[in-house]
C-alpha cells in the first residue's frame, strides 16, 4: 500500500473505484473521496448501477447516493445508502478482500456475501449465501473463505448490537 500524499488525498478529490469479483472488473465508478486515514477510505458515489435494482426489501435507482467505506485491513465495506432527497434508507454491506488504493483508485474484491441492515437497524438480512457456497473460493482459497464468514459474521453482529452508525465512529445521521 502506498502512503498517501496530502494532495492526493485532500477532501473533494476524484477516485475511481473498481469492483472486481472473480478475478474480473464488475462495474467502474466515479466517486468522492471523503477520507483516508491510511486504514479507512470513505468515498461518496451516486448508484452506479443501470436503472433501478429492486431487492425487495430496497431499491436502489438513480440519484440515490451511496456514501462507501472501504478498509485495508477487514475483509468487508460498509454503504450507507441515501435516497436522493437525502432521506436514510440503510446500510448495504459487502463482504470484500480488504481494499487496495493506488493513487485515485480504489480497489475491492467482491466475495459474494452480503448484509443489508434498514435505517431503523430492525431488519438486518444475510444476503446470498447460496452464490458464495456454488463459488469456487471455499475450494480454491479456504483461509479466505473463513476470512469472508468471519466477516459476514461481524457484520451481523455490529449490526444487530452497537449499531453500524456507532462502528463508524458517527454521532449523527447528518455526518453520513
Amino acid at each position: 500500500m502506498s502512503a498517501p500524499s496530502a494532495e492526493r488525498d485532500r477532501t473533494g478529490a476524484e477516485v475511481e473505484v473498481h469492483l472486481r469479483k472473480a478475478g474480473r472488473t464488475k462495474i467502474r465508478y466515479p466517486a468522492r473521496l471523503l477520507a483516508d486515514d491510511c486504514t479507512r477510505v470513505t468515498v461518496r458515489a451516486p448508484w452506479a448501477g443501470a436503472g433501478v435494482r429492486d431487492f425487495g426489501f430496497v431499491r436502489f435507482e438513480p440519484g440515490d447516493v451511496f456514501v462507501e467505506h472501504f478498509w485495508r485491513d477487514r475483509w468487508y465495506a460498509i454503504k450507507e445508502v441515501h435516497a436522493p432527497d437525502g432521506t436514510f434508507k440503510g446500510w448495504y454491506c459487502d463482504v470484500t478482500r480488504p481494499a487496495v488504493r493506488e493513487g485515485a483508485v480504489v480497489t475491492v474484491e467482491d466475495l459474494d456475501l452480503d448484509l443489508w441492515c434498514s435505517a431503523d437497524g430492525s431488519t438486518v438480512l444475510r444476503l446470498d449465501e447460496d452464490e458464495f457456497a456454488a463459488s469456487s473460493l471455499p475450494a480454491t482459497d479456504p483461509a479466505a473463505a473463513r476470512s469472508a464468514r468471519a466477516a459476514l459474521d461481524t457484520l451481523e453482529h455490529l449490526a444487530t448490537t452497537v449499531g453500524l452508525r456507532a462502528h463508524l465512529g458517527l454521532r449523527s445521521w447528518s455526518e453520513a
